[in-house]
């Protein structure tokens, strides 16, 4: 038997006891935009509410025209990192706009906000200095952090109580970072950043928010948890995607103090090794907080619709943690449950998915529901029409 043959039969192993054990994720083929209303390779079409498509600009018209212009005017793709021969005038526009709408100093891209997290600690800490971070921070944040000889700290979520602990425990080094998500995937909660700041000038440290959830979604204007707690232009380190609510594509980014962003382009790993985005992506990232920018419409629907989802399912007798964001999560703490749960979902027309370990901690499955702008209230209705008719059947509800 030669080496692969041995690690094949480990692997069958794995995957047959996942498969067991009801966590085996499966991936349903879409054939179309996404959007609220979609269809399924098999002809079906379903109500979507598991998309981070917060605002509905997946397949905005605006955003497909500033992205064909782009191609026709600057070409597919870049076939180079930025520094070498990869950057375009679109680039350092969307990193102003970025900056701007945001109110920080300067912006760096880079191709996810995976990227963006797994590039910003190691260029910028060292063994000398310390990370305290949320315990539910994005496994993005959790790489990034493991490549980094920083000394790791790590606070219960959104505890401030414990943040302090740490903080205090943390005096001893040099320099010190927060980092926390600005609205947590699983759960739909928003960090404090409020309380988080206060403690970060007590106690000398800096702050980091990924704002992948939340900008776009949280403030009144969608400009995220800096604008919620009136800290705008205050944190030192944010970062992003442009992959919900500007537009779903791909793309993400660091936005901050211009000093630590002039450190990122020189050493950041994933900056300088991988392929600028596609002109394509940059034009329409920049539509995309154009929009933004012109309107608040958007922002005022996702809103209502979260609210109006929110209360139906609870009202229904449903385990919904509290959200303040467009992510509800209906709790069901059985993994093998949310994906039946799903699949029923799914019959009834509607599109959801079942989340649990290692996604989410061991007991804790369930179904995260994503609201957009452009769902409809007859589409929430529905929605929670037929989480109420599986939720009966299965024993969930009564």
């Amino acid at each position: 038997m030669n080496a692969y043959q041995k690690f094949k039969q480990h692997l069958d192993g794995e995957l047959a006891a996942t498969r067991e054990a009801g966590l085996y994720k499966e991936e349903r083929i879409i054939t179309s935009p996404q959007s609220a209303v979609i269809t399924l390779a098999s002809g079906k079409g379903a109500l979507n509410f598991c998309a981070n498509n917060y605002l509905g600009l997946s397949d905005s018209k605006e955003l497909i025209e500033a992205s064909c212009e782009a191609m026709n005017n600057r070409g597919y793709g870049m076939s180079s990192v930025r520094f070498i021969c990869g950057t375009q005038d679109l680039h350092k526009s969307l990193e102003a706009t970025i900056a701007r709408f945001f109110g920080t100093e300067d912006t760096i891209l880079y191709a996810s906000c995976f990227d963006a997290n797994g590039g910003v600690f190691e260029p910028l800490l060292g063994d000398d200095d310390a990370i305290i971070s949320d315990a539910l921070n994005h496994a993005s944040i959790i790489d990034g952090v493991r490549l980094c000889k920083a000394v790791r700290y790590r606070y219960a979520n959104a505890d401030t109580d414990d943040l302090e602990k740490q903080l205090q425990e943390a005096q001893k080094h040099r320099f010190r970072l927060i980092v926390t998500d600005g609205v947590f995937s699983m759960d739909g909660n928003v960090a404090p950043l409020d309380k988080i700041y206060l403690l970060a000038e007590r106690y000398n440290a800096m702050v980091m928010v990924d704002e992948s959830h939340s900008a776009g979604v949280v403030g009144t204007t969608g400009r995220g948890t800096t604008e919620l707690y009136n800290l705008r232009g205050q944190i030192d380190i944010l970062t992003g995607t442009l992959g919900k609510a500007f537009g779903g594509a791909i793309g993400g980014f660091t936005t901050g103090r211009k000093e630590i962003i002039d450190i990122l382009r020189q050493r950041s790993r994933p900056y300088l090794f991988s392929n600028s985005l596609p002109p394509s992506v940059a034009a329409a990232g920049i539509r995309a907080f154009d929009i933004l920018e012109r309107s608040n419409e958007l922002q005022d629907k996702l809103h209502s619709n979260a609210a109006q989802f929110t209360s139906l399912m609870i009202k229904a007798g449903f385990d919904v943690k509290p959200t303040q964001s467009a992510i509800c999560a209906v709790m069901l703490y059985d993994a093998p449950l949310s994906q039946k749960m799903a699949a029923m979902m799914m019959e009834e027309g509607i599109y959801v998915t079942g989340f649990y370990y290692p996604v989410v901690p061991k007991g804790q499955a369930r179904i995260r529901v994503q609201l957009s702008a452009a769902h409809t209230s007859e589409h929430i209705a529905q929605c929670v029409e037929a989480f109420i008719k599986t939720g009966k059947h299965l024993g969930v509800i009564k």
